[in-house]
């Protein structure tokens, strides 16, 4: 397969491009800062540009079959700015799969029906602004065709892949406090080959 790694040199976006890269995928990577990546491999191609600029979107993209984007927000509108080119860019090109990295603020509540966690009384964080971007990043791929699938990590600390996690459409796995950086990695790259959860968000944790 080809497909094209957003955010690569992220905590999980790096541990997306190694579990790529072994499997033998082409992978195709968009990097502001490419002097950042630390690999070097036959089948990875890097291109310096910015995911928010629809002309280095768009030739980061072509030939590939599949995005995942792990960016986040930033504390700016990347985010919010690239999900729209994004989801145009693949749609021209009829490239179908996009699975992202979220975060549990924009999962269900189980607390307050009708809320998303961020809202309710479940965050135990005062500032939202962070969920309100991944929030505005999954209602625009909630309207569009795509077969999207929104990744969301509880608390994330670096961590090494240990294969052992619960995950739930919609929902944070009940009393689930964290998960690391290497088993997020494993599950968001494992979607490219399952439509289990397709057209949803899937909660994350231990």
């Amino acid at each position: 397969m080809k497909l094209l790694l957003l955010g690569s040199t992220g905590r999980v976006g790096s541990g997306v491009l190694e579990k790529a890269l072994n499997d033998g995928h082409k992978v195709h990577v968009l990097a502001r800062h490419p002097e950042k990546l630390a690999v070097y491999h036959e089948n990875l191609t890097i291109h310096t540009g910015d995911a928010t600029v629809n002309a280095d979107l768009e030739k980061a993209m072509e030939g590939c079959e599949s995005v995942i984007s792990a960016l986040g927000t930033d504390g700016g509108t990347v985010l919010t700015d690239s999900i729209p080119i994004v989801i145009q860019a693949m749609m021209d090109r009829g490239i179908k799969r996009l699975i992202t990295v979220g975060t549990a603020g924009i999962l269900e509540s189980r607390t307050e029906p009708g809320l998303l966690r961020y809202q309710s009384s479940e965050s135990r964080r005062r500032l939202t602004r962070a969920a309100e971007e991944h929030h505005r990043a999954y209602l625009a791929m909630k309207q569009s065709p795509l077969q999207w699938t929104v990744v969301c990590p509880t608390y994330l600390p670096d961590g090494p892949e240990t294969g052992n996690y619960r995950v739930e459409k919609d929902y944070l796995p009940m009393d689930g406090t964290q998960i690391s950086t290497g088993d997020t990695a494993d599950f968001v790259y494992k979607q490219l080959s399952s439509n289990d959860f397709s057209q949803s968000r899937v909660g994350i944790a231990y």
